[in-house]
């Protein structure tokens, strides 16, 4: 897993309505009993309208300002590790929007927030805001609930910690598993688009076309 480097801004893509804008925010990752310093890549997909937030890492308060005025339909979770989801209670409720996570990850998620409830996401869930769709892949591995996000207009795929410039997501932790997320990278994501930007939970985009090509690479790696 790499670390980001990002600063404000946003990304134009095919729809002349929906835009991406993007930030980074810092903070710590803590599981089975150890804590490390992270940064996290934050997606805003919409128009000046409206918008959904793709995990809600660390700083609630930068993260509103990259929202703006903007109506705020849901908050995505690509899983519920601590650093994606530290600010997603703040964010709903300032918002009023809904927190949508997978239920397979409901163990890590009632680490953070015991008495704070999410609406279920599963496979194949669409989400549309500003004429464009955002659909639900479930890629375990990562964490059991892990899930992409696919965006056939904007030709862009929001792949949390399931996939990096470089290799799959750690599988070194408690609920985690490699032969797992090599499975849900081969049969879920690498069948998309060669030309599709992937947009990471951590550190620098990449591509499909891109990481394709070294499936065999990490299998032989190993964890």
């Amino acid at each position: 897993m790499t670390d980001g480097g990002f600063a404000a801004g946003s990304v134009s893509g095919s729809n002349p309505r929906a835009r991406i804008d993007h930030t980074v925010t810092s903070g710590t990752f803590s599981l089975d009993g150890g804590t490390w310093e992270v940064d996290n890549n934050v997606w805003v997909i919409g128009d000046d309208h409206e918008c959904v937030l793709i995990d809600a890492p660390h700083d609630a308060h930068a993260i509103a300002a990259l929202i703006g005025e903007r109506a705020l339909l849901a908050v995505l979770c690509t899983h519920a590790h601590d650093d994606h989801i530290t600010a997603a209670r703040a964010l709903a409720q300032e918002f009023d929007a809904p927190v949508r996570l997978h239920p397979d990850d409901e163990v890590l998620w009632r680490q953070t927030y015991p008495d704070f409830d999410f609406e279920p996401l599963t496979d194949g869930d669409g989400i549309m805001v500003a004429d464009v769709h955002l659909d639900a892949i479930h890629t375990p591995g990562h964490a059991p609930g892990a899930v992409c996000y696919y965006s056939p207009e904007l030709g862009a795929l929001f792949s949390g910690d399931t996939l990096f410039q470089g290799g799959p997501g750690a599988t070194g932790r408690s609920y985690s598993d490699f032969d797992t997320i090599i499975a849900s990278i081969r049969d879920s994501v690498l069948s998309l688009p060669s030309e599709t930007v992937v947009h990471t939970g951590h550190g620098d985009d990449t591509s499909i076309g891109a990481e394709a090509g070294h499936l065999e690479e990490w299998i032989a790696r190993g964890h």
